[in-house]
């Protein structure tokens, strides 16, 4: 009886261990979000008060009221990089997705010469960083005329987000048994209404978890987007942030308000895919 009542209390401690440890994680990692929320309440007195002012003394929604009642009246236009933003993300992930499947597919499904080296390819351009391209992207941008445009983001967003995109997805079109579509053709199926009907379905975890990936990435970029935008015709939210900075100044209440603004949509999106998301996280990405 003492033994099993040591155990118990062995286990109760190890759980109430874990899990105040995965609390202090989550709390030190949620930390910078928190702080920019509290900084977009709070007067830029308290923001720049040393030590730190943990605890907001005055809290006011100004920073918001005054982002939204400047919309057409010479303020931040954060109607227009908020739409910038919406269109260059969803149009890029949309087109990622739709190369990622097909070439994700390809090579989980089918056999070709130099199948390994295109993969091995395609993974070595993710170790290129994005702000090493800026430069080369804004020469080939300027002699094609398309810099400031949203088909010149979008560009660089699907070819930043592709290679990304294939390797998710072939890993978890892997772990789609390749019986189920030839059942699925013995008992009528066309190839096409094979995949569509039975291998995408089951491959649709995986394909939201790239899918929100791709979003995030193209909705946070900001060192492709500030070397590639010029007006608001094309800026994104992240360079909207630039325009709280003068030469003497920096409004960095206002700075943290579109901050909050910018993280709400990712935020409400990684909630809606989240189950897709953990569940192509843990099957997708493991190669059979």
């Amino acid at each position: 009886m003492e033994a099993n009542a040591s155990a118990r209390l062995k286990r109760r401690v190890a759980t109430v261990a874990h899990r105040v440890g995965l609390f202090l994680a989550m709390l030190f990692i949620c930390l910078p979000g928190i702080w920019i929320v509290l900084s977009s309440l709070r007067p830029t007195v308290e923001i720049l008060a040393k030590p730190p002012v943990w605890i907001p003394q005055q809290v006011s929604l100004d920073a918001y009221v005054a982002m939204f009642s400047g919309v057409g009246k010479g303020g931040i236009p954060v109607v227009d990089y908020f739409r910038n933003s919406l269109i260059i993300s969803v149009t890029s992930t949309v087109i990622a997705i739709a190369i990622g499947m097909a070439g994700g597919y390809a090579f989980a499904r089918y056999r070709f010469r130099g199948k390994s080296a295109m993969f091995l390819g395609l993974m070595l351009t993710r170790t290129v960083p994005g702000i090493a391209l800026s430069l080369p992207l804004f020469f080939v941008y300027a002699r094609l005329d398309i810099i400031d445009t949203h088909f010149g983001l979008i560009l660089a967003y699907v070819a930043l987000n592709v290679p990304f995109t294939i390797w998710l997805i072939d890993g978890f079109f892997r772990q789609v048994p390749k019986d189920l579509a030839e059942a699925a053709q013995i008992d009528g199926c066309t190839r096409w209404q094979a995949f569509w009907q039975v291998e995408f379905p089951l491959a649709g975890p995986g394909i939201a978890s790239a899918g929100i990936f791709a979003f995030l990435t193209s909705w946070n970029e900001f060192a492709l987007a500030s070397q590639l935008t010029r007006s608001i015709n094309s800026k994104t939210l992240p360079v909207g942030l630039l325009d709280y900075t003068a030469e003497f100044t920096i409004d960095w209440r206002g700075m943290c308000a579109l901050a909050v603004v910018m993280i709400i949509p990712a935020l409400i999106l990684t909630f809606i895919v989240q189950k897709h998301l953990v569940g192509g996280l843990t099957s997708g990405a493991v190669k059979g």
